[in-house]
């Protein structure tokens, strides 16, 4: 595992990020995927007075788009700093995210179920790394755009997950140890898809310029689960101009949506 790259440089060099030498709030590291849930999150966190240090990864998923996502908000949002690290997860599969032997669903999942795109591992290999990333800046929290409402039960999107982690976090770390362990926080772990859109706009976040999709081309598909969800809660939200041209469409016919 190592930094494929850190954008904080680039974006320092275009005098778009401030010196985190200087800074005077607290600091915040940001789980940044590119997409509308993780962006929702880092806007929070940067309207509860934290300082942002971005972290995305590049884990084997089938394409990269939302990395440029990823850093296109993180200069929006005046980063400190940006990192990408490489953990490739494909290398064994077990999801239709890593592995392109698998469909990626685009009819939903039926109740109970866990779908296909679940990433065995993803969420616990990222906060690992956020924690250590935490430690290094001295950063007091970390924020998660993670869900359990609307996607199917992922296990590691859940309270208890994140409790259970917590504790993992006072007990892994020297600053754990000194009771000062970054606190996860999950600010729409309970919201509904269309009140983290609510949530978005309230807090200015570029809905246009975050990406769900799970296909990588030059448009989002408006198929896949991703795309249907999200176009369903921007509809709902009142905002169907930022919903992709298929759920425009599945909107005037509402049996479809």
């Amino acid at each position: 595992m190592q930094s494929s790259f850190d954008s904080a440089a680039t974006l320092s060099e275009a005098g778009e990020v401030p010196s985190i030498s200087s800074h005077s709030r607290p600091r915040a590291i940001v789980l940044l995927s590119g997409g509308l849930d993780s962006a929702t999150a880092a806007a929070q966190a940067q309207a509860d007075g934290f300082e942002l240090i971005a972290l995305s990864c590049r884990y084997g998923q089938r394409h990269v788009r939302e990395l440029s996502s990823a850093q296109q908000l993180a200069q929006q949002l005046g980063c400190l700093e940006h990192h990408v690290v490489d953990v490739n997860l494909n290398l064994w599969g077990g999801s239709s995210l890593t592995d392109l032997d698998q469909a990626i669903p685009q009819t939903g999942t039926d109740e109970g179920m866990i779908p296909s795109t679940y990433v065995p591992g993803r969420n616990t290999v990222f906060i690992a790394l956020a924690l250590s990333l935490a430690e290094a800046k001295q950063a007091q929290a970390i924020y998660l755009g993670i869900n359990a409402v609307d996607y199917s039960g992922y296990p590691d999107c859940r309270p208890e997950y994140l409790s259970a982690y917590q504790t993992l976090a006072g007990l892994s770390s020297k600053v754990g140890l000194e009771g000062q362990a970054p606190e996860l926080k999950a600010p729409l772990v309970q919201d509904s898809k269309v009140d983290i859109v609510k949530r978005a706009l309230a807090l200015g976040v570029p809905i246009a310029d975050t990406w769900s999709c799970y296909s990588g081309e030059a448009n989002p598909c408006g198929q896949c689960d991703s795309c249907r969800i999200r176009d369903r809660a921007l509809i709902e939200a009142g905002q169907p101009q930022l919903a992709t041209p298929q759920g425009q469409a599945r909107h005037t016919s509402p049996t479809n949506l």
